[in-house]
């Protein structure tokens, strides 16, 4: 009979956690979505990116706090269970769960569509297919599996933005040999920084917001880090400079050294800069590091859904199955169960290739603004019943000026949410992802209802 662990191993080291809490935020969101939030808003995106890298350095600072106090790998889902109660923390633990296995999917057909686009000979449900078998393997291998891919993938996105970084400064001040710089005329010329006014503002903040999705992999990853207090805390403070350099430093070179409404930047800002640099390949290049940042986000949610159905499985929530653990500590049946979607789509990638991707993200929806909602109503409550309790100065890591930039967090995420029922697509998404939040809520009352909690 093989022997059986007891419980999640704190095996991944201190450096990896770093370097995926780096490279969390670096998607392909990045990469491709930067082009479309330009093209509503103009140059004033930064705007739109300082707005959104706000609130995702409070919400994260709010996350960190609860996760250095209790981490778990349930993480968001455990800290609501304790602050709003079980049917709270089942339906966040449920609803992040639906959608990763959505993203996993739909991770898995992006990065397969660009192969096959690169190369012809091999079918798109054939590399989906390749994806899904290699990273179910690296998961079932155990955490030290996953974060060693996960570093590398992680330093691969960070060098390729940082030497975007340094070819667009190289370019924007005249360093480099046959290429003229700008100057201003591209920030302050073509109708001036903001064309389109305060709603292309807000148009190109609901495009930007979502794009930070995942940096939430840290608040799970670190329960099973060595020493998670003390890392989570040196993990969590990188994110303002991240946020600060890779984000708004890209879209600000991007805006200075293109003009706004140039057609190029919607099929690719990253590789528009890099053309008008003279650097060779940069297509390809740049096609070879969105399958990366494609990989990498396929990687760490299906770690992070691996370990939210696990952990909702040790509380009652889910089918005792999913709790098991193998000799090497790995939730087998949990990670079986989060890529069992990823493997239907493979199906759909050869039926109905061009319609897979869309339909995904469609799924996806707006469950980023539910799960960040959550962070910050759990940690209020949580920290002032810590106040109460007279253990508030114990908590190793705390959020910056409480309660004011926690309430402020909520009013921005307000915001967020108001802004988008103004607009037709974000306002179907989010009442979506609502119809889906009550629909799990209903269910997790009912369920519990049924067995007498």
């Amino acid at each position: 009979m093989t022997a059986v662990g007891t419980h999640l191993r704190r095996s991944m080291k201190p450096r990896q956690l770093i370097m995926i809490s780096l490279g969390g935020a670096i998607g392909a969101g990045l990469f491709v979505g930067t082009g479309a939030a330009v093209g509503v808003a103009g140059p004033a995106i930064a705007v739109s990116f300082l707005i959104a890298g706000l609130v995702v350095v409070l919400v994260m600072r709010m996350m960190g706090e609860l996760v250095a106090a209790d981490p778990a790998s349930g993480a968001f889902s455990v800290h609501a269970e304790k602050a709003l109660g079980p049917v709270a923390g089942r339906t966040i633990g449920w609803l992040y769960w639906v959608q990763v296995v959505a993203v996993v999917a739909a991770e898995a057909t992006a990065a397969a569509a660009i192969v096959g686009a690169a190369f012809p000979l091999i079918p798109q449900w054939a590399a989906a297919f390749g994806f899904m078998v290699f990273f179910t393997a690296v998961n079932l291998v155990g955490v030290g599996a996953f974060g060693a891919f996960e570093y590398w993938f992680a330093a691969v996105k960070v060098l390729a933005v940082l030497g975007f970084l340094g070819v667009g400064l190289a370019l924007l001040f005249g360093w480099l040999p046959g290429s003229a710089s700008p100057g201003t005329s591209n920030l302050f010329g073509h109708g001036g920084f903001a064309p389109t006014g305060i709603t292309g503002v807000a148009a190109g903040l609901l495009i930007v917001i979502f794009a930070f999705g995942g940096t939430e992999i840290v608040a799970i990853a670190a329960a099973e880090t060595t020493d998670p207090q003390r890392n989570t805390g040196r993990a969590i403070r990188t994110i303002v400079w991240r946020i600060l350099v890779f984000y708004v430093g890209s879209v600000l070179l991007i805006v200075a050294l293109v003009p706004w409404n140039s057609p190029a930047l919607a099929t690719g800002p990253f590789v528009e800069v890099l053309r008008l640099a003279h650097v060779p390949g940069a297509a390809g290049l740049m096609s070879l590091i969105i399958v990366v940042a494609l990989l990498s986000s396929l990687n760490a949610m299906l770690f992070s859904a691996s370990r939210m159905i696990h952990s909702l499985s040790e509380r009652g929530a889910a089918p005792r199955a999913f709790s098991a653990l193998t000799a090497r500590s790995v939730p087998r049946n949990a990670v079986l169960a989060s890529v069992a979607f990823g493997f239907l789509t493979v199906v759909l990638n050869y039926l109905v290739p061009d319609k897979v991707l869309p339909l995904l993200l469609n799924v996806v929806g707006s469950t980023i603004l539910v799960l960040w909602t959550f962070v910050a109503v759990s940690q209020i409550r949580l920290r002032n019943r810590a106040r109460r309790e007279g253990t508030e100065d114990a908590l190793p890591l705390k959020m910056w000026c409480f309660p004011y930039l926690s309430y402020l967090a909520l009013a921005l995420l307000a915001g967020v949410a108001v802004l988008a029922m103004f607009d037709t697509a974000a306002r179907n998404q989010l009442l979506a992802t609502a119809a889906l939040t009550v629909t799990i809520a209903a269910a997790c009352w009912w369920s519990l209802r049924h067995a007498g909690r």
